[in-house]
């Protein structure tokens, strides 16, 4: 095998820069600072706004009232 064909790896401190959050993972990279993690970040905390618009199907049947 060859030698030093692998990048080093470290056990990484992923830190969210938006609420504080850390924890610890493997990376060839020894800090990672993050901007949104999974416990401030809308759509994990159930806090997403969602628009209920239609698509175009919709649209179409609404335009030649089709039902």
């Amino acid at each position: 095998m060859k030698q030093d064909l692998h990048p080093k790896t470290y056990e990484a401190q992923v830190t969210c820069q938006t609420c504080g959050t850390s924890f610890t993972t493997t990376s060839t990279m020894e800090d990672i600072k993050v901007e949104v993690c999974s416990n401030c970040h809308p759509f994990y905390t159930g806090k997403q706004r969602t628009a209920e618009r239609g698509g175009r199907v919709e649209k179409f049947k609404k335009k030649y009232k089709m039902d």
